[in-house]
């Protein structure tokens, strides 16, 4: 169990990570954006991405918001599934939901036959 747990950390900490420099933001910037004590903002996502510990879902929800990404993307172990999160996320509301009923509606069809 504790291997899963750390394997869900890294996940979540190098999608932090790569989000976060694709974003062009320090760390502390981050932190501080998220209302993080500009004291330890720093220190505090440096240990969520190196998996050292994982923030609580309401943190995680916060950094997903600044970072611009869907909650599940932080956590998606599946590289296909976590663009297709943010490529869906990138979409409007209506456009999602057609694109998303389209995509489904095509694999059930694929599965059924």
């Amino acid at each position: 169990m504790a291997h899963e747990s750390s394997q869900k950390f890294s996940i979540l900490g190098r999608r932090l990570r790569e989000r976060r420099e694709a974003l062009d933001l320090a760390q502390e910037k981050l932190g501080v954006a998220i209302g993080l004590d500009e004291s330890s903002a720093r220190a505090r996502i440096s240990r969520y991405e190196l998996g050292v510990s994982e923030p609580p879902l309401a943190t995680a929800r916060l950094l997903a918001t600044a970072l611009q990404v869907p909650l599940p993307y932080l956590y998606c172990e599946d590289e296909d599934v976590a663009q297709l999160l943010l490529a869906l996320h990138a979409l409007g509301n209506k456009q999602r939901k057609d694109r998303v009923g389209r995509l489904l509606a095509e694999l059930r069809h694929q599965l059924a036959g």
